[in-house]
């Protein structure tokens, strides 16, 4: 299967700076990164980032400027 592929299903995968990104389904998701609860076709994953990944700023730079 290949990235753009219409058959091909994807995870919406997220790290520990609460960056989103897509990663198909029958691959290993690498180290560091989780699933965020939704999968479906690579059009309907950037979809559901682009409504939920709304602050692009890393978790880090974002705790940071609230203590400052």
């Amino acid at each position: 299967m290949s990235w753009d592929s219409e058959d091909t299903v994807f995870h919406v995968v997220v790290n520990g700076e609460e960056q989103y990104s897509i990663w198909p389904t029958h691959k290993e998701i690498p180290a560091g990164w989780t699933t965020a609860g939704f999968s479906g076709k690579k059009a309907d994953c950037l979809a559901h980032i682009n409504a939920t990944w709304t602050d692009m700023r890393p978790l880090s730079l974002r705790e940071h400027m609230a203590a400052v």
